[in-house]
């Protein structure tokens, strides 16, 4: 299958928004799509990184990560955090350093800081698998994530009733 077509088919998928940051000199954070849980017992998740990403270079190294789950209204920080050649954590983003200096946004609805355990290279990306050791989240549980699909940044809304 040519990248084209992989690339339009992909583009049904819909996918949460997160913001993967990791401690360095500078510190480093991405925008990803790729952002899943992968077990309960023992708590993992994942994400993916291409290892041309101007970031990879610091998430290769770190040994702690914190992935920001993004709400309807972060859209402008998924933005930043998807610009290449920008110091993004000078954006106007409010952030401060967490476990191991790893950085810690504010004012998103879930955060979880997550050990790294294991990279596995895959094609021309490199997945990372992560425990999670520490998180934080807003009271309400239906707030409307950030969502991307078909190129493009939306949400979803639940209703009230269950």
């Amino acid at each position: 299958m040519d990248a084209d077509l992989f690339r339009r088919l992909l583009r049904h998928h819909a996918a949460s928004a997160v913001v993967i940051t990791a401690a360095g000199a500078p510190p480093a954070g991405f925008t990803a799509t790729s952002f899943t849980s992968v077990s309960l017992d023992p708590p993992l998740v994942s994400f993916s990184l291409s290892r041309t990403a101007s970031t990879w270079r610091t998430v290769e190294r770190a040994r702690t990560v914190a992935v920001h789950v993004l709400g309807h209204e972060h859209e402008h920080i998924a933005r930043t955090f998807a610009t290449s050649g920008i110091d993004r954590f000078a954006a106007g983003v409010a952030w401060e350093p967490g476990l191991d200096g790893v950085p810690l946004l504010h004012g998103v609805p879930t955060r979880l800081v997550c050990r790294v355990t294991e990279r596995i290279a895959a094609g021309d990306h490199t997945i990372v698998l992560a425990t999670p050791v520490a998180g934080q989240h807003a009271d309400d549980e239906l707030a409307a994530p950030l969502v991307y699909h078909a190129g493009r940044y939306g949400t979803l809304h639940h209703g009230r009733n269950r």
